[in-house]
């Protein structure tokens, strides 16, 4: 594989990790409800939007990169010890 790639995969496998976890985030049961999905908005919390989607976002984009990144290393390991041996 090339290097470009390779780092254009990552880019897009974070993106969509970011996406993703939003996503699921924000149709979770636990987040409608501090939501305010009861009546007339009673028990909205925004706190939770405050403290938890900076992590969602975080770890949605981090976590994919990451595994990414590991899988691309352990690629170019084995090509490189198959053409040394």
């Amino acid at each position: 594989m090339k290097r470009d790639a390779v780092t254009c995969g990552g880019c897009v496998v974070s993106a969509l990790g970011a996406v993703g976890a939003v996503w699921l985030w924000g149709t979770s049961d636990r987040t409608q409800r501090h939501l305010g999905n009861k009546f007339e908005n009673n028990g909205q919390d925004l706190g939770a939007v405050l403290v938890e989607l900076p992590r969602v976002v975080i770890v949605g984009t981090v976590l994919p990169g990451l595994v990414w990144g590991l899988g691309a290393w352990l690629l170019t390991r084995r090509r490189r010890s198959q053409a040394h041996g």
